[in-house]
């Protein structure tokens, strides 16, 4: 072309010119010569952008938009080509403007790609990511979208070698760069778009998000986390993305309180419900995430299962997850503080899990809505959803609360609780959010009366929790509390009564609901059901008592916690008696024609009344008196007619009334009432109890005190005077008739509460009188003690044998208080304690002076010391009997009462004062033991005696043991052991080195302990073993292992140490004292101690039981413990010890299942080094495994009796249930590495083949061998069922573990059955042998069992079938018993031939081991499968 023919020069202004009006391609742009001159444009105007018209992006857009007209064009691609590279350049060099045309013309070029020529791609991704450092904000991220379509057309050029390694390594590339927050969201949008991204990789990108997602604007932070759900939600890795989310606003946002961040928490929320809605399988993860450990439950992934609970398909799952991770985190914290053998470390770990677990719960409330209440005009930003989830999940874990007993280790850890974290949870909700009361009341309502009623408990105290800090607000919902009082009559007893006194501290608010409550309580008197009338009873005298309580403080108390238990013993002005009392005054007279229960209830409550406002004594008083007199008659002649109170119906006699209750209520407030009548002053006499009535509030004389105080007197008179029979109506009418023997023994009960009722008062005045007064006070309770114990000896006990222990009839079923909860008032006749804590003290403390001591040394130097000493004797065995019958009843029935109760302060008061009068008294009686004991061999006379001083000795223990337990629940557990530390004078030179480094013990619980134990209990140990008190032996080593396990690691293992030496030097042949001293010895050792312990003494067992090969010895040599007397008790002692094992081994095996590393997901809030605890838990459950493997080798070949067998068939099944357990998790799953076993689990495996399983198969032959020589014998079908259960299950777990074994061989190349014993054949043949049939009725059982042969065979598979079936026939049908049957064994080859190794199992290898029916006999075949 000439010169003339050349286009003239363009300009940049035409070209956006042509541009702006659409013109036609021009010419010149197909030319290759002008693309030097349009491609300078973008270099001047780059310079000179500030003067030009127009941008470089607009010029750009000018070129791109006629290449787009024909972009197949060769030259145009070229064109586009060099654009692209000019542009992008002077983009990263920071020369163009970053604005919306910029990313207009960016979008531009990427529909354009496609025709940009293939060799100048790589040159484009080198350059945008060569940039990526630089970027600082989203505006300079722009460009960063042309990688993802830029790798594509790399990867799909023909003209590169770019390929899948090419898109990885600038990916690789694009990961170690540094990101900025522009740049990091950027990617997140971008990332789905990258091609060939493998796992790896995306791993790696999320952490790389995570963390620098700290960089990112808080507004940015909900687009971020919606894009990473979409990213989830196409599967791409959901699991690290749901844990990142989690981990970063749970964590690392924890600390930024701010209204902004609640916002965007409370916006990402709801990205997280419509995501789970959108894809379930993100829902299962977050469940999933949370099922795999406790690291990654924070407040905000509480917050997340509380919001996916609002799904549909994941309200239960969510729901459950959240109360699993909950009870979880308490279980294991309750095993491992009681746990002998896990490190510190784990016992630490398991410590904060609960308090992580606890404050994630409470923060995801508090922090979303108590800062609502800070901020009133703040809103919820999308948390109110939720609401609903949050009441769910605090009633769920409520109905949980009875189920789970966590209440005694996490109030003495400071942790709330259960039940103390579901309240805090809904009372936060009841306070903040108006909604949520109406929900959290229709809850209360709906589960009450649908829940069970030991469920239901929680709720009620929730209800009442709810009322007493939350009145006003509870008013609005008087309504719905009074239909859930519509259905009083038709609740359980303990559920009435206790709605009722929930809702007691409202009434003084709501006049409404006070006389609501009085007409449902008034229908509930005349119901049948003696339950409701028993809470109906309870509820109108707590309900006088709310008056009573609202009058003393004031006619408008006005405050959040209204129902607080006080005393008015300290009543400043006197209160009238008040108009409800007067009220309900009618309906207390019915009462007084109802049931026992009813009418001890009510004595009960007018004696509180009394207490909270004593001007109504003269009331309650009128009350009573009319209905007195119907038992009390003095007009003739004093009469108490016991026999009236007792009724018979069918032949059974009852108590119809509880007369001893009755006047333990009138004695009580006569004694209350005192105050200004005689000298005697009760503000000394009730010092213990915290009394002071002044003289303002005695309300004078009344004629009906006066008649009761007389009629006590008279009482008394009558006791003392009157024989038994008479006051029984044994012999009524001269004889003519007398009670039957149910009817006599209720007269006895009610007969011995009134004497104990007399005997409290006696009491009382003894501590105030003087010495001329004391005696004869003394004399007259001395006496009414002996008729209490001759009362309890001829009246209760006539039909019992005379080898009965004596005792009063009271304390025979003492058992039930066990099974009474705190504050449950159900406490039947026969059970009350009448005598005050004080009274039981001075009555104690008054037992050495009528049983001198001194006369120990002088019985037996003359005939006349020895009558004065049986006198002596004779008033004080009575006394010692009575009392310490009476104190352990009392020590039983304290924590029946509950801690408000009125009455538990005025008839318990400090229950520890008890504590050194009854260590006086066991060393009173402990003296008087060994002088016993030395007369016996001369005196036959001292035989009875020595017998019940012992049985006396025996029940003080026992008292001072219940004492104890209670004291070391209480808020001061040492405070009782320092008082007993003050009177002990029980002194062993043998212990004085002990006592001395336990006075030196910095730690003051810690020293009490030490120092009672050493100082009290061991000497009194010696004492007892001396004497042969063997009984006294075992409860003063329950009293050294109640104590002793709460002594920390050193000082428990020297008391295990000494209990040891105990056993090897002490010859004990009772079997109760032997099996206390081993437990104590094996249980206050701490590993590995204890099973070293117990592999000790089995193997001394083996030879004192002796076995097939040996014949047994008398005696240990190294454990004198173990003898004839004693192998069979110690036998079962060790085996128990041995069960408690396994059973830790079933939680450790589970949370084996965390620590093994293959199945194991790192969790990034896991900071405590779980991990690296991980190998040391194993090798310690590994060794525990090993020594329980050893201590079961020895049991398995001793002569064991049958019961006993059959225990070491069910524990070894257990046991080997939990080895196939462990092995299964040593294998590796698919895609992981197998990890070699350790040398501690080689061992294991070593141990159990070669020592306990083949001797175990020959300890089953025996003992079916020993079936069949006694078949004869009596309960051998019995036997043999039994057998015939745990006998294939044992098989089927052996076989099972050896069946992993198997596994792990091949998977980690190493022969781990090489030390198994190779081709033993278990074959379980029938034996039929006919029998004739014997009488008319009668079922004469086969003489039949099974035998195991083992046989030599090359079998190198490992087959098991296990089959039992029995025949049982009715009539005299003949009964047939099928053993199993298993044809092979389970062998292994070396390692160079395990790879080639089979399991060959038959389909019919383990058939259902059920009991079938068949009226045929089943033919023995050695070469079928049954």
């Amino acid at each position: 072309m000439s010169a003339a023919a050349l286009p003239p020069p363009v300009s940049d202004a035409d070209i956006v010119r042509l541009a702006q009006t659409c013109a036609p391609l021009p010419p010149f742009l197909l030319s290759s010569d002008s693309h030097p001159l349009l491609l300078s444009h973008l270099t001047s105007l780059s310079s000179s952008s500030s003067s030009s018209r127009f941008s470089v992006s607009e010029y750009t857009q000018s070129l791109l938009y006629f290449i787009s007209l024909s972009p197949q064009n060769p030259s145009l691609s070229t064109l586009l080509g060099s654009l692209l590279l000019s542009y992008i350049n002077l983009f990263t060099s920071r020369r163009i403007n970053r604005d919306s045309n910029s990313l207009k013309t960016l979008q531009f070029f990427a529909t354009l790609l496609d025709y940009a020529p293939g060799n100048l791609i790589p040159q484009v991704i080198d350059a945008i990511v060569a940039y990526l450092p630089e970027i600082v904000d989203s505006d300079d991220a722009q460009v960063v979208d042309l990688i993802p379509r830029c790798l594509s057309l790399a990867r799909d050029s023909e003209e590169t070698d770019c390929g899948k390694g090419f898109a990885s390594s600038v990916f690789d590339r694009i990961l170690d760069c540094v990101w900025s927050k522009g740049l990091l969201v950027k990617m997140v949008s971008l990332v789905r778009d990258f091609p060939f991204l493998d796992k790896a990789r995306v791993g790696e990108f999320v952490d790389k998000v995570f963390d620098g997602i700290t960089r990112v604007d808080l507004q940015d932070l909900p687009s971020l986390v919606y894009q990473l759900l979409i990213l989830a939600s196409k599967g791409f890795s959901k699991r690290d993305v749901i844990e990142g989310i989690v981990v970063f606003f749970g964590s690392k946002m924890e600390r930024k309180a701010s209204s902004i961040v609640r916002q965007v928490e409370g916006t990402v929320l709801l990205h997280v419900n419509f995501a789970v809605k959108q894809d379930p399988s993100l829902g299962q993860e977050v469940m999933g995430l949370v099922r795999s450990g406790l690291g990654a439950l924070n407040h905000f992934m509480v917050v997340i299962l509380l919001s996916v609970a609002r799904v549909r398909r994941f309200g239960e799952s969510s729901i459950g997850v959240l109360k699993t991770a909950l009870l979880t985190a308490y279980r294991d914290y309750k095993f491992a503080k009681d746990c002998k053998w896990l490190s510190d470390d784990l016992k630490e770990e398991y410590l904060q899990n609960v308090k992580v677990v606890e404050k994630a719960m409470l923060r995801a409330v508090n922090f979303y809505f108590l800062m609502s209440i800070i901020n009133v005009n703040e809103s919820n930003y999308g948390r109110e959803h939720i609401v609903p989830s949050i009441v769910q999940f605090a009633f769920v874990f409520l109905e949980s609360v009875e189920e789970e007993n966590f209440k005694e280790i996490c109030h003495s850890n400071g942790f709330l609780g259960m039940e103390d974290l579901a309240f805090q949870m809904l009372k936060t909700l009841f306070k903040v959010h108006d909604m949520a009361r109406n929900e959290i009341i229709e809850q209360c309502k709906f589960r009450i009366l649908s829940l069970k009623p030991d469920q239901s408990t929680s709720i009620i105290r929730l209800l009442g929790d709810l009322v007493q800090n939350y009145p006003h607000l509870m008013l609005e919902h008087v309504s719905r509390l009074k239909e859930l009082l519509d259905y009083y009559t038709f609740m359980h007893g303990k559920v009435a009564s206790g709605i009722v006194s929930a809702l007691l501290p409202l009434t003084k608010f709501s006049r409404d609901l006070q006389d609501y409550t009085i007409l449902v309580m008034r229908k509930a008197m005349f119901r049948q059901e003696e339950a409701i009338r028993l809470a109906a009873i309870n509820a109108i005298i707590d309900l006088i008592l709310t008056e009573k309580q609202s009058m003393r403080d004031g006619p408008f108390p006005f405050q959040e916690s209204s129902s607080q238990a006080s005393s008015s013993q300290q009543a400043q002005m006197p209160c009238s008696v008040g108009s409800l009392f007067q009220e309900l005054s009618g309906l207390l007279q019915r009462c007084l024609y109802q049931q026992a229960k009813i009418k001890e209830a009510m004595y009960h409550g007018l004696l509180k009344l009394v207490l909270v406002d004593p001007s109504t004594g003269s009331a309650v008083f009128d009350l009573l008196l009319p209905h007195f007199r119907q038992f009390f008659r003095e007009d003739v002649k004093v009469e108490l007619r016991v026999s009236s109170c007792v009724k018979s119906e069918n032949g059974k006699g009852y108590i119809e009334e509880p007369l001893d209750s009755l006047l333990h209520c009138v004695s009580w407030i006569l004694l209350l009432q005192q105050h200004g009548k005689t000298d005697r002053a009760l503000d000394s006499s009730w010092a213990c109890f915290g009394f002071s009535f002044s003289q303002e509030n005695e309300p004078g004389r009344c004629l009906s005190g006066e008649s009761f105080s007389n009629a006590f007197v008279k009482i008394q008179k009558f006791l003392r005077i009157q024989k038994l029979e008479d006051i029984l109506g044994h012999n009524q009418d001269g004889g003519s008739a007398s009670l039957d023997p149910d009817k006599s023994k209720c007269c006895a009960l009610v007969l011995s509460g009134i004497i104990e009722v007399v005997v409290n008062a006696l009491a009382n005045e003894l501590e105030k009188a003087t010495d001329v007064n004391k005696l004869n006070l003394e004399k007259e309770l001395i006496d009414f003690v002996q008729i209490h114990e001759s009362l309890a000896k001829d009246a209760c006990l006539s039909r019992q044998g005379t080898g009965s222990r004596r005792g009063n009839v009271r304390t025979a079923a003492l058992d039930i208080h066990d099974n009474l909860e705190p504050g449950h008032l159900n406490v039947t006749q026969g059970q009350n304690s009448f005598l005050a804590t004080s009274s039981i003290y001075q009555i104690m403390e008054m037992i050495p002076k009528i049983y001198d001591p001194g006369s120990f040394d002088k019985i037996g130097t003359s005939q006349g010391n020895s009558q004065q000493s049986q006198s002596k004797k004779s008033k004080g065995f009575p006394v010692v009997s009575f009392i310490l019958g009476i104190c352990l009843r009392h020590i039983k029935l304290f924590p029946v009462l509950g801690k408000d109760d009125l009455l538990r302060t005025l008839i318990y008061g400090d229950i520890k004062i008890l504590g050194p009068a009854l260590l006086r008294l066991i060393c009173f009686l402990n003296l008087g033991a060994n002088y016993e004991t030395s007369q016996k061999k001369k005196e036959s006379k001292g035989k009875k005696d020595v017998e019940e001083l012992k049985e006396h000795f025996h029940l003080a223990l026992v008292c001072l043991k219940e004492l104890i337990m209670i004291s070391l629940r209480s808020p001061d557990p040492t405070a009782l052991l320092e008082d007993l530390l003050s009177v002990s004078t029980v002194e062993d030179a043998g212990l004085d080195d002990e006592c001395q480094m336990a006075s030196r013990i910095d730690d003051q619980p810690t020293r009490r302990k030490q120092l009672f134990i050493a100082k009290t209990l061991k000497p009194l140990f010696f004492k007892c073993l001396e004497l042969s008190y063997y009984d006294e032996v075992e409860v003063i080593c329950g009293m050294i292992l109640t104590i002793g396990e709460k002594l920390p690691r050193e000082l428990r293992n020297s008391h295990g140490a000494w209990a040891l030496s105990v056993c090897k030097g002490k010859k004990i042949i009772d079997s109760k004292g032997a099996k206390s001293v081993v437990t104590l010895a094996i249980s206050l050792s701490f590993s590995p101690n204890d099973l070293i312990i117990c592999q000790d003494m089995a193997t001394e067992l083996l030879q004192v039981m002796g076995s097939e090969m040996r014949e047994p010895v008398t005696v240990s040599e190294v454990y004198l413990l173990f003898n004839h007397a004693t192998r069979n008790a110690l036998s079962s002692c060790i085996l128990h010890l041995i069960e408690t094992i396994i059973v830790d081994m079933d939680w450790a095996v589970k949370k084996l299942k965390t620590f093994s590393s293959p199945m194991r997901k790192c969790i990034h809030v896991n900071t405590n080094g779980e991990n690296a605890r991980g190998p040391a838990f194993e090798d310690n459950l590994y060794s525990r495994a090993e020594a329980v493997a050893k201590v079961l080798a020895s049991f398995v070949l001793m002569s064991l009796s049958d019961p006993q067998s059959e225990s070491l068939l069910r524990l070894a099944a257990r046991y080997y249930k939990h080895l196939a357990q462990m092995s299964k998790l040593r294998i590796a799953p698919k895609g992981c590495k197998q990890i070699l076993p350790s040398s501690k689990f080689q061992k294991l495996v070593e141990i159990t083949c070669s020592q306990l399983t083949v001797p175990l198969y020959n300890f089953v032959a025996e003992m079916q061998r020993s079936q069949l020589e006694n078949s004869n014998s009596k309960g051998i079908i019995n036997k043999i069922k039994r057998e015939n259960r745990c006998i294939p299950d044992l098989i089927f777990q052996i076989e099972d573990y050896e069946k992993y074994l198997i596994q792990l061989s091949k998977a980690s190349k190493i022969n781990l059955l090489r030390h198994a014993k190779r081709s033993t054949a278990r074959d379980f043949k029938i034996i039929d042998t006919t029998t004739t049939n014997i009488g008319r009725e009668e079922c004469v059982p086969d003489h039949e069992a099974a035998h195991i042969n083992n046989n030599n065979n090359n079998s190198n598979a490992a087959e098991n079938e296990a089959c039992e079936d029995s025949e049982d026939k009715e009539g005299s049908e003949y009964e047939k018993v099928l053993s199993p049957e298993s044809r092979t064994a389970v062998a292994a080859k070396d390692s160079d031939e395990s790879n080639d190794e089979e399991v060959e199992e038959g389909d019919d290898a383990f058939p259902n081991a059920k009991r079938m029916r068949r009226d045929r006999v089943v033919l023995d075949s050695d070469d079928e499968g049954l």
